[in-house]
């Protein structure tokens, strides 16, 4: 959609934005001065949210990430200041691309839902998701709030590698899509099908690799916003229509970024306020903790390019808060406790590939039934994931054991690529906490290791508190700890120190996870009573 406005009558231009979240304001994009405010501090949301494409709607902020073998996918962020987010739901309701997202034979890991978009179409007061699954085809989900209920639209041969969708200002849909070699696609009217699509734009091999577009109509022209992974940020300005001719510049390219140790802040998005500032919101690699969103300041050049406000030439550790309305309620905090009292998870909760939903439920506590025979947690069905606050937190859950059976693996994990956990092994009537570490697997995403038991003792009843910490600071390697209490008020700690690998690979970064699986046959099940996530 076009995010300026000709002059009106003020009332009028005051309607035209609540319904379609334009911002009132003058035609060209040039953001005034940020009125005095506060600071806010970045990252802006200190948890694994990668691939960003944000939007406003009305006097709301909406932002979308990837999750790739997590399910639900897509999670949808809200926010009314651009600073404090809550995750309000997700657009991809489930992994339904195959039996690997099942862990049905094969495995999804580093698969699933890469950088996609996030728009809304004010003709039909719909919110639009969009993402290619696998370079096979494109998946289209909509929703008319963005909590949902979200459902399947169409799918699309073409598969929009990094897709950004624009709503034109007639209610066109375009798509900008593409590696290196940038193309454009027209949908049809009502949004499931291609009508064409074009090369609009090939990078050149000083740039090397552009992707991860983002699709804007600002001031009549059209822009498609690119990152260059993982150290640039370029865009393509075309004066001519949707599909060019573009021209490029460059946004930004090694900047220091606002997490020491941390990468380069790119692929992201723009945004306007409605007092017609510019923001962009992009992420920094800040591994082991994952992909991390960043926001600073935009203004733009007076023949039409944005330029990103620094701090004595980085990216701001801080910034004057956005000048926004007063926000009609606070956000729920990422952090917090849970005693799992609905049927229906809450958002910030995420599979580790889609769930046997038999073999889950909740309302009285989170009941995990084994749903897999196996000595492996990568294979393990049902293990529930939590994205790690940063730079340190603590993840602690109450766990009634009592129904384990014999083989029954059952615990709370840091999750990744390597990954170890602090749980309960029964075997021959006996329930022991034991802390393994050393679960691994390679580049390929098979597993060479199901980890090694570094320590162990005897639990006398049927529940027991599992605590686990994680420094997820970029730069190096990160410690993790676990500890286990039997009355809830002294813990001790058990086992080595764990090293969270920080290689980027993985994409994702280490996540809390509670599982329960058996080695020997189904029928156990452990209920977690509350689970808190807490900071220092």
């Amino acid at each position: 959609m076009d995010m300026s406005w000709s002059p009106q009558p003020l009332t009028r231009r005051r309607t035209l934005a609540a319904a379609t979240g334009l911002a009132v304001g003058a035609v060209l994009p040039r953001g005034p001065a940020l009125a005095a405010a506060a600071d806010y501090t970045n990252p802006v949301i200190w948890q694994d949210f990668a691939d960003i494409d944000v939007i406003r709607v009305g006097d709301t902020y909406y932002a979308s990430a990837s999750t790739m073998h997590y399910s639900p996918g897509a999670p949808v962020l809200r926010s009314y200041d651009l600073v404090n987010w809550e995750i309000a739901g997700h657009s991809v309701p489930v992994l339904d691309f195959g039996a690997k997202y099942d862990l049905n034979g094969a495995r999804g890991y580093v698969r699933g839902i890469w950088a996609s978009s996030l728009a809304y179409r004010p003709s039909n007061r719909t919110f639009y998701w969009l993402g290619q699954i696998d370079f096979a085809r494109t998946y289209i989900y909509t929703a008319t709030a963005a909590e949902g209920p979200w459902s399947r639209l169409t799918t699309i041969g073409t598969p929009y590698y990094d897709a950004g969708l624009l709503v034109d200002t007639d209610d066109t849909l375009y798509v900008a899509y593409g590696n290196t070699t940038i193309s454009v696609a027209q949908l049809s009217p009502d949004g499931r099908s291609q009508v064409r699509t074009q090369e609009v734009f090939r990078t050149p091999s000083s740039v090397g690799t552009l992707e991860g577009a983002r699709f804007y109509k600002i001031g009549g022209q059209y822009y498609i916003f690119l990152t260059r992974p993982a150290n640039g940020q370029y865009i393509l300005k075309s004066s001519a229509g949707p599909f060019g001719p573009y021209t490029m510049r460059q946004v930004l390219l090694d900047l220091r970024g606002p997490i020491p140790g941390g990468g380069v802040p790119h692929q992201g998005g723009l945004v306007r306020t409605q007092s017609g500032a510019w923001y962009y919101l992009a992420f920094v690699d800040a591994y082991p903790g994952g992909r991390v969103p960043a926001l600073a300041p935009v203004t733009w050049t007076a023949d039409g390019w944005p330029v990103v406000q620094l701090v004595n030439g980085a990216w701001g550790a801080s910034y004057p808060r956005p000048a926004v309305p007063p926000p009609p309620r606070q956000v729920t905090p990422m952090t917090g406790v849970d005693t799992f009292d609905s049927t229906a998870l809450k958002p910030g909760w995420e599979w580790n590939h889609n769930p046997d939903p038999a073999k889950w439920s909740a309302g009285d506590g989170l009941t995990l039934r084994t749903a897999t025979v196996t000595h492996d947690l990568y294979w393990a069905r049902n293990t529930l994931t939590h994205r790690i606050q940063g730079p340190t937190s603590t993840a602690t859950a109450q766990l009634d054991h009592s129904a384990m059976r014999d083989g029954d693996r059952a615990g709370l994990a840091l999750l990744r690529d390597s990954s170890a956990w602090i749980g309960l092994k029964r075997d021959g009537g006996v329930t022991r906490v034991v802390m393994v570490s050393g679960a691994a697997m390679d580049t390929n995403w098979n597993t060479t290791h199901t980890g090694t038991e570094l320590a162990g003792a005897p639990v006398p009843g049927g529940r027991i508190w599992l605590r686990a910490s994680a420094d997820i600071r970029p730069g190096a390697p990160r410690p993790g700890t676990f500890s286990y209490s039997t009355d809830g008020v002294t813990f001790t700690r058990l086992g080595p120190a764990f090293s969270m690998g920080n290689d980027w690979r993985f994409f994702m970064g280490y996540r809390f996870a509670l599982f329960n699986h058996a080695t020997q046959a189904l029928g156990g099940s452990v209920r977690v009573t509350r689970f808190e996530l807490s900071t220092p």
